[in-house]
């Protein structure tokens, strides 16, 4: 910050929670819009190619990146303040976020010399998982925004900051709908505007990276914008499709909701809304924040058939039709049932689904 390599004082930004049940969190920052960089790609297509003519991260100027991550061979902790930077091996770097929102926002960039483009794959979500487990704070939380949900470079980046609040989506309750093998624990979002995904558990940090991967390689193939939450030190991700650029596109989105300029990308569906104008900062309700993300969120009918479409992926193609139309009727009430049903699945991975 010293060196003016920040494009503006993300610490004279004007933050509060607003009150309500869900404590969401706002923040104005009225120039950070204008000074970002502009979206240089299509919208309506989650997977595009790399292009080294546009903005990439291999053109950022070696100041801004902090440090290579990568994992050690012997399982050690080790950190080594002046290791060269090994070009063929095409390292991770983590690297300032120039148009920051909050204490420590930084970018993970996975193989940075490989140019890949924004799309996820089970070695560089691992890398991810394996930094919020690394930075061991459960308010150190990752996200990321596909093409069509907001990313804006098309190079393979995860973003990470220090929040010491809890996000409103951590406090959603959960329904349970499956368990895969190595003990991943699937659950659907319950009580919040964006319907999703929770992704905890696992023998291992592996199968609940592969798992999760499978789920948003399976949404990328189906050209279905998503957004990913890794919170409680690794141990938990969120996975949210969404489709308010589609509806931007097709005229759907209310004009006062579009006349607040934000885009719901991550953080704001987790429930940190950066807001770009004074009015809305100083009329912020929980009421105007679920407005905003209800139309983030996929329709019932639709997050059914992305349900479908995941679960299949992952090995549980026959869940729906035992379990999750069950779930869908529950929405309004946490069950509170200790001794559920347990039902075993026929499938390429033997779910277990509770009901």
């Amino acid at each position: 910050m010293q060196r003016g390599l920040f494009r503006y004082d993300v610490t004279a930004c004007e933050t509060k929670v607003i009150p309500g049940e869900y404590g969401f969190v706002a923040q104005l920052n009225e120039g950070r819009h204008l000074k970002k960089r502009p979206t240089e790609f299509r919208v309506d297509k989650v997977l595009q190619p790399f292009d080294e003519n546009k903005f990439n991260f291999t053109k950022v100027g070696q100041e801004e990146v902090l440090f290579q991550f990568e994992a050690s061979e012997d399982g050690q902790v080790q950190f080594f303040p002046n290791a060269p930077v090994d070009v063929d091996n095409s390292p991770s770097f983590v690297a300032i976020n120039v148009s920051p929102i909050e204490y420590g926002h930084v970018l993970l960039i996975p193989r940075i010399f490989e140019c890949l483009p924004q799309r996820i794959d089970r070695e560089s979500f691992l890398l991810a998982l394996q930094m919020a487990v690394e930075a061991d704070n459960p308010y150190f939380r990752l996200g990321y925004n596909s093409l069509g949900a907001f990313a804006t470079i098309n190079h393979l980046h995860f973003q990470a900051y220090y929040l010491a609040l809890p996000f409103p989506i951590e406090k959603a309750p959960t329904k349970r709908i499956a368990s895969v093998n190595g003990g991943v624990k699937i659950s659907e979002l319950l009580k919040y505007p964006v319907r999703g995904f929770v992704f905890e558990g696992g023998e291992m940090l592996e199968d609940l990276s592969n798992v999760v991967s499978d789920a948003c390689i399976c949404l990328q193939n189906n050209n279905i914008p998503f957004n990913v939450l890794i919170s409680d030190c690794g141990k938990q991700v969120y996975l949210l499709p969404q489709c308010y650029a589609e509806k931007q596109a097709l005229g759907e989105v209310n004009a006062e909701l579009l006349d607040t300029q934000v885009n719901p990308a991550v953080w704001e569906i987790s429930g940190h809304m950066v807001l770009k104008r004074r009015k809305d900062y100083d009329e912020a309700s929980e009421g105007n924040a679920w407005r905003l993300l209800a139309e983030v969120s996929l329709s019932q009918e639709r997050f059914q058939e992305v349900n479908d479409l995941v679960f299949e992926a992952i090995g549980c193609g026959e869940l729906e039709d035992v379990n999750v139309q069950s779930v869908k009727k529950e929405v309004d009430a946490v069950s509170t049932s200790e001794h559920p049903t347990v039902v075993v699945v026929a499938g390429s991975q033997e779910c277990v689904v509770l009901q």
